[in-house]
């Protein structure tokens, strides 16, 4: 079975987020080929070999359903209701290997997503939006992000996030937060963003995504996190169309459309390493 690690979210190889992708061979599935994935341990195992925030394992569904293809995302240690990169990842390997053409529907956890290539090679993802609840800045996130807190917004089940703003850009990427600590104030973790210092280099709003509790201490680049950021910095910024930049070692940028409860998000990527996977 091939296996594939694709850099998300860039154009450059060794940059933006490594996704493992496998497009699983129907053998591999059961009972039925079309309808069911291999066990979830076996799952889980390649994803912890592989390493990477998420590893995507997809297979074909029948012709005329709602959906193209099955889609679940693992981290190396537990299974993910949504994950953008990993989606993004997915989607350029069924296009450059010709698995698929055209835009392509995913069943996934998270519903069906879609996800629709374009002619200059980035590829546009179709996700639900975060929903933003304003709530009280817990007490202590301050010293386990080491920054102070300006707002908090929790962004629902599906994401499992707080989104936190802070003083600037400088803030975020100058942030060494203590990982284990941060894990109490949310299910998956914490998102932390500023705005831009200088929108004239290409990106309106940064940000830094830290997720203990799926084992992630930082995600390169956070494709999910981007349906909570996208409402969050269109509001504050009056315009439905944005550029985020997720400042982490690697980096990479996300352009934004907000459409109600609808996020568009788009990226480009590239595959780094293709090999046989054996077990």
């Amino acid at each position: 079975m091939r296996i594939r690690i694709v850099d998300a979210f860039t154009d450059r190889p060794f940059t933006g987020n490594p996704a493992g992708v496998l497009l699983l061979d129907p053998s591999t599935t059961s009972p039925t080929p079309s309808a069911s994935f291999p066990d979830d341990t076996w799952l889980q195992n390649v994803a912890l070999e592989v390493n990477h925030a998420e590893t995507a394992f997809a297979h074909r569904l029948p012709h005329g359903g709602e959906a193209d293809w099955a889609l679940r995302w693992f981290t190396p240690v537990t299974e993910v209701a949504m994950c953008g990169h990993a989606t993004l990842a997915t989607a350029h390997v069924l296009h450059t290997s010709g698995a698929h053409e055209g835009p392509v529907r995913f069943a996934t956890l998270s519903g069906v997503l879609i996800a629709t290539p374009h002619e200059d090679g980035s590829i546009t993802l179709d996700f639900p939006t975060a929903p933003l609840t304003p709530v009280e800045i817990p007490d202590g996130v301050a010293e386990a992000l080491g920054a102070e807190p300006l707002t908090a917004f929790d962004t629902g089940p599906n994401i499992g996030d707080l989104v936190i703003e802070v003083a600037d850009e400088k803030t975020v990427r100058g942030l060494a937060p203590e990982h284990r600590a941060l894990g109490r104030y949310s299910a998956r973790g914490i998102i932390a963003t500023a705005r831009a210092e200088d929108p004239s280099r290409g990106y309106d709003f940064v940000s830094r995504c830290f997720f203990p509790n799926v084992g992630i201490d930082e995600d390169p680049v956070t494709g999910s996190a981007h349906t909570a950021l996208a409402p969050y910095w269109s509001e504050r910024l009056g315009r439905p169309d944005l550029t985020g930049l997720q400042a982490s070692a690697r980096s990479g940028l996300v352009g934004t459309e907000l459409r109600g409860d609808r996020t568009l998000l788009t990226g480009r990527a590239v595959t780094v390493i293709e090999g046989e996977l054996l077990a």
